[in-house]
């Protein structure tokens, strides 16, 4: 059973009650004070101990979407992708996997619910290898869109996160279907993964030299493989990024790095320099170019400003990008033809339950920025 099985939460909350009533029930039968009741105390405590931490880990891990599987968990995830073959049978940048129902009314009929679709990409120029979910709204179903394109999204979990997170944590095919059946927003496509693309490396959006050259794959293999696939549209506007946390700061970078694939980044709780630190090793190999580059603040002050729309979201208590943020929004407003807006909540931690409450602002701000044609 995998780390987000509910089979193995429920199994792991079961155990911990059982030892827990065992614990209380023998406890009077180990009050002696020999070896082996001391033994039989310890073991019964610990193991309770351990098993109740197990629990709540694996709670949270279904929250937050923290580790997609043991593998992740424990560290073994290790490989950078997978090269595949494109001129044997059945090869291709794009592979659907399986389909799977929106959690809404009706959601069982894709006319009415829309539907979500789990697809391998595999980069046709950086050979990276990951799987996604794609949301397709219900109008794509529908005869009368049959010719119709739709803008596209990219959504983007933070580090490590899990793609599944942005669907059974984050809601967010609920309620893009939601704004757009009240006329909130328009019908979009959502692609949704996670920024880890070379597990468990954290690349922060980065072409490293000599490894995964994970910001082309974000900003030319990805919307190359989903257009060839889907009816997105075809101008420069079509495409928008979102992303919390790692992925927030990924969202904001390849806004402005590539305005020419994606008109408009929101991020959420963002950060705006890549760290460096053991999940990222060294991402920049000496080159200072590079380095800089993923400093968005350094590459608005020293480059060309881009004609792209940024949103920045933070909370004035429980963020601690709070004031970078604010520094990052004054900035911008300097640098035309670059348009930011924010999101500034009074409250809120760095957290599912915050971007929850961002994220409808969110896609009716992306929506109203984005060419459907």
């Amino acid at each position: 059973m995998g780390l987000t099985s509910n089979n193995v939460l429920v199994s792991a909350v079961v155990l911990a009650v059982l030892l827990f009533v065992g614990t209380v029930w023998l406890w009077p039968r180990l009050a002696r004070r020999n070896w082996r009741a001391v033994s039989g105390r310890i073991g019964l405590l610990l193991t309770t101990q351990v098993v109740v931490f197990a629990s709540v880990g694996l709670c949270a891990n279904q929250a937050f979407g923290f580790y997609a599987g043991w593998a992740d968990l424990f560290g073994q995830e290790n490989g950078e992708g997978v090269v595949v073959d494109h001129d044997g049978p059945g090869g291709g940048p794009l592979q659907l996997v399986d389909t799977q129902e929106v959690k809404v009314a009706g959601g069982s009929r894709p006319r009415v619910g829309g539907q979500i679709q789990k697809i391998d990409i595999v980069g046709r120029t950086t050979r990276i290898a990951t799987p996604a979910y794609v949301y397709l709204p219900p109008e794509y179903f529908q005869s009368r869109y049959r010719t119709r394109t739709f803008p596209a999204a990219t959504v983007l979990t933070g580090y490590p996160g899990t793609a599944e997170a942005l669907i059974k944590g984050l809601h967010y095919p609920q309620t893009a279907h939601e704004l757009a059946r009240d006329g909130a927003m328009q019908p979009m496509i959502l692609v949704m993964l996670r920024p880890t693309v070379a597990p468990p490396r954290d690349t922060e959006c980065v072409d490293i030299p000599g490894g995964p050259q994970t910001e082309s794959f974000f900003a030319r293999d990805l919307p190359d493989a989903v257009s060839a696939h889907y009816r997105v549209g075809e101008k420069p506007g079509s495409w928008g990024i979102i992303g919390d946390s790692t992925g927030g700061y990924c969202a904001l970078k390849l806004a402005i790095h590539h305005p020419e694939v994606y008109a408009a980044g929101a991020g959420l709780s963002a950060y705006y320099k890549a760290p460096i630190d053991p999940t990222t090793g060294d991402l920049f190999h000496g080159n200072t170019e590079l380095r800089n580059s993923a400093d968005l603040r350094w590459y608005l002050k020293h480059r060309l400003a881009p004609d792209t729309s940024l949103l920045v979201s933070s909370s004035k208590v429980g963020e601690a990008d709070y004031q970078d943020t604010l520094q990052f929004i004054e900035l911008v407003k300097s640098k035309r033809p670059t348009r930011i807006s924010s999101i500034i909540l009074d409250s809120g931690g760095h957290n599912f339950n915050t971007w929850r409450r961002e994220i409808p602002r969110t896609l009716e701000w992306m929506s109203g920025r984005l060419s459907d044609r």
